[in-house]
């Protein structure tokens, strides 16, 4: 018996991300928002993991919005291919030898 398929789409290829809708975009930066710009504000910086480009990206977008929010620019840095860097000026990475220019 042959059955006819509606809706059906393909997955990602394997180790392939799939994107999030909407909704669940908008929850996942607003989690974001609050978690990190808390942190943030407590001790200047904070390391979250970022796998992907779109994990990158949402990183982004949330560091705009807490700039726009704070009025004081959150600089943000990838530190390998698994973590990016927010933290606020006066918090950033520092020169391995502070007497070089």
């Amino acid at each position: 018996m042959i059955r006819d398929l509606y809706n059906v789409r393909l997955g990602p290829a394997e180790g392939g991300s799939t994107p999030l809708a909407e909704e669940e975009e908008r929850r996942a930066r607003a989690v974001l928002f609050s978690d990190l710009g808390n942190v943030i504000a407590e001790r200047g910086w904070v390391r979250f993991p970022a796998y992907s480009p779109d994990e990158r990206r949402r990183l982004v977008e949330v560091a705009r919005h807490l700039s726009d929010h704070w009025g004081q620019r959150v600089f943000i840095e990838a530190e390998d291919q698994c973590a990016m860097k927010l933290y606020l000026a006066g918090h950033g990475a520092q020169p391995e030898n502070p007497l070089l220019p």
